[in-house]
């Protein structure tokens, strides 16, 4: 499949020399270079730091080896560890060298199914590793956890605004000398999020001229919007569905500039009551069908404080 108009999936690192990391875990995944035997692995970050991607690149690149993928957050149960992963890890591989099974997104998987691939884990240690995902640490039950390597993501700022930069220069896309600071303001407001940062990267570079709103515009739009839920919510509405273009349709992004307008104002109660009703609803953003309308839902909850 062709993704050269996805810069996320045409940029997607290939190699270990492609992929942003940092020094420390580097150094663990090169000493695997050399043994061609890995142990089992939990890599933990928030999204969008290229935990899935480095996972397969340790079974493709690295090991060459056999390997099962499971998102455990789509088969999460105790069943799928019972016959997938025991089937596939009961078996030797061809070549005699170890296997791996990827369990991605494994904090979403149930306790069950976690304490069930503990056992696993211990029985099959011979010829099978491991390597899990997650975002959560906290949601993987101790007995996984001591079993596996961590390995984290804390990456260097510089070095994602580098590569960030990089692919705009691979893109042929120009860049004004006023565009410089906003370009660098965007990449710290979506760290570490490098999926997002791409993203928006591009969205931002659609005419082949970088092009980002200036934070300052954005901060004085927020602070119409709320000037608007004061006068009159449903008249707030028609404001920001026509102005659309200065957020670039991106509400949850709006929201995030709402709890940082709403951070400076005096009223300690009102800033934290405001707060957390914006929060709610940006939690309800990742699982709501039109996010216009969960925004508004936000809109007439505000007015109501």
């Amino acid at each position: 499949m062709n993704f050269d108009n996805i810069w996320v999936e045409k940029y997607r690192p290939k190699t270990l020399d492609d992929i942003v990391l940092p020094l420390d875990t580097r150094k663990v995944i090169e000493s695997y270079k050399t043994k061609k035997e890995i142990s089992n692995l939990l890599l933990i970050s928030s999204p969008g730091q290229g935990k899935t991607t480095l996972a397969k690149m340790i079974v493709n690149n690295i090991l060459e080896c056999d390997y099962l993928y499971i998102n455990a957050s789509d088969e999460n149960g105790i069943d799928t560890i019972r016959t997938k992963v025991i089937s596939f890890a009961q078996t030797r591989s061809l070549t005699g060298d170890i296997k791996v099974v990827i369990l991605d997104e494994i904090d979403g998987s149930s306790a069950d199914s976690q304490r069930a691939l503990r056992n696993v884990m211990e029985e099959y240690a011979a010829n099978t590793r491991f390597i899990l995902t997650a975002n959560y640490k906290h949601k993987i039950i101790p007995a996984v956890q001591s079993r596996c390597v961590s390995l984290n993501f804390n990456h260097n700022i510089q070095d994602v605004i580098k590569h960030c930069f990089g692919i705009l220069k691979k893109e042929s896309i120009v860049v004004p000398e006023e565009q410089k600071p906003l370009f660098v303001e965007l990449v710290k407001h979506n760290f570490p999020d490098f999926r997002k940062i791409i993203n928006e990267l591009q969205k931002n570079s659609i005419s082949g001229t970088l092009s980002i709103v200036n934070q300052a515009t954005q901060n004085e739009f927020v602070k119409e919007v709320f000037d608007k839920i004061k006068e009159n919510p449903f008249e707030c509405r028609k404001f920001y569905i026509q102005n659309e273009s200065t957020f670039q349709s991106d509400y949850h992004n709006l929201m995030k500039n709402m709890v940082q307008y709403v951070y400076s104002w005096q009223n300690e109660p009102k800033k934290a009551e405001t707060i957390l009703v914006i929060t709610e609803y940006m939690y309800r953003h990742a699982f709501v069908v039109d996010q216009e309308i969960n925004f508004f839902a936000l809109i007439l909850q505000i007015a109501k404080l």
